[in-house]
Formats: C-alpha cells, structure tokens, sequence
C-alpha cells in the first residue's frame, strides 16, 4: 500500500472510531490528560507512531512516547521517574508487578509480534516452509544477517536446535545501529532474520515469511500502568484503545498481531 493511501486509510479508521473512543475516554479521564509513556524499541516506533495520533485525535489526550531498552527504564522508575504507562515484554511487565511498581490488575497484553525471514527486494525467495526447508535455506544462503535483539536471540536458539551454530559461523551477520533488512537490501546479507514489524516498513526487501512451526517465537508486548502515574485512568483509556478495532487494523498492517 502506497504512503497516500495509508495515510488514508488511517484517516477513515479515526473518523470512523472517534465516536467509541470518545465513549472510552467518557467512561474514564473525562479531562484531557497527558500520558507519559516508555516503550521498549524494536517494531514500537514505527507501530505505536502509527497508533498514538488517532488515539490523540479522537480522545483529547496529548501522549509523549521515547522508546528505549527496558534496563534504562527499570533504573528509572526506581528513580522515580514519571512514567504512567511502560510497554514491553510480558517477562518485564511482571516483574514489575511482582515488586509493586506496575499496578495490580494494570496490564494488559497488547500486542504479539512473530519472528521473520526476509531477502532483497526481487530476489528468490526460499521455501521456509518447514524446519527443515529453513535449514536448507540458511546452509545455502552464502550470509545470514541477524540482530541483538529479541529476535536475535531467539535466532541463536534456532540455529543450535537445527545443529547450524558452526556451519553458519562463518557467514553470519550481526547488525547494529540499523535494521536488519536495511543490511539485506544493501547487499550485505542475503537472508535477515528480524521481527516481522521491524521487517515489513524496510524498503528494497521482500518478506519469505514467518518462521515455521515450534521454531517460531511469539514476543508478547505487555502495557502497564505504574502505581505513580499521575492519571491513571488516561492511560487505561490509551491500553483500552490498544484492543479497539481500529487499533487492531492498524498492528496488521504493521505486521502485529492483537494481544
């Protein structure tokens, strides 16, 4: 879908939901409130950066997202910083629980996000159909490009599980500072390996697919309410509207799939 007609379709999804988020927000803040909110990186900017101006829209609320590794931002809140609502992974958000700074009963699973294969844009796609079709993509590929990411990660367990780790030694790629398909459609790399969302907005690739079967990895992007934020009923109105239907519409386009 080309800019124009995203651009578009985001339009016809605010107007068209305005009047059920505005009885969202009736139902809680009835005041406009700023909601300062901390995300953990990835596909979050360019999903949340989609989401967060029909939310303003249509509600009156003014948000402030920064986007930044979960470490940074443990350290934070028990500075007390002020923070209203954390979006992360689900094994974050429960520890925060557990230690009392998320609310009890303030989270909420948002979004799930699947692992991917891509190549450059016009390139021969590989059958990744099955364990053992990925297998024999990866040995023929003459690179394989990965991040340190989540996705990354998750990767170096399905490179050991196929027995790959000193085949593909020799021929792996570990991006830093930029996405994994921006390496694949320079030429770095023959096949990326990074989250769908993060996969999907890079120009010049093509995406083959999710990975197959049990090696697939489903990352659980949690929202959750800390017990200082300064409006708290503001930010359960943006988590509500994170599983509206215009919010779901708009994660499939970006590659996300609802909590």
């Amino acid at each position: 879908m080309s800019t124009g007609l995203k651009s578009t379709a985001l339009k016809i999804i605010a107007f068209a939901t305005a009047a059920g988020l505005s009885a969202m927000v009736a139902g809680g803040s009835a005041i406009a409130a700023e909601i300062n909110v901390v995300s953990t990186p990835g596909p979050m900017p360019e999903v949340m950066g989609a989401l967060i101006p029909i939310f303003e829209r249509a509600s009156g609320h003014k948000v402030t997202i920064k986007f930044q590794g979960a470490p940074a931002t443990i350290s934070q809140l028990k500075e007390g910083a002020g923070i209203d609502l954390l979006i992360a992974d689900e094994d974050v958000i429960g520890n925060l629980v557990k230690d009392g700074t998320i609310a009890a009963g303030g989270s909420s699973r948002v979004m799930l996000s699947r692992v991917g294969v891509a190549v450059r844009a016009g390139a021969p796609k590989p059958n990744i159909g099955s364990a053992d079709a990925l297998k024999a993509a990866l040995v023929a590929a003459k690179s394989v490009a990965y991040s340190q990411g989540a996705s990354g990660q998750h990767f170096l367990t399905v490179i050991a599980r196929l027995g790959l780790v000193d085949t593909l030694k020799p021929k792996t790629i570990i991006v830093q500072g930029k996405p994994v398909g921006a390496a694949v459609a320079a030429g770095e790399a023959e096949i990326g390996i990074q989250q769908v969302a993060e996969l999907l907005p890079v120009p010049g690739i093509d995406l083959v697919g999710p990975l197959p079967g049990d090696l697939q990895k489903i990352i659980v992007y949690v929202a959750g309410v800390t017990t200082k934020a300064k409006d708290p009923e503001a930010a359960k109105t943006l988590v509500k509207f994170l599983a509206s239907e215009a919010a779901v519409s708009v994660m499939k386009q970006k590659g996300m799939d609802p909590g």
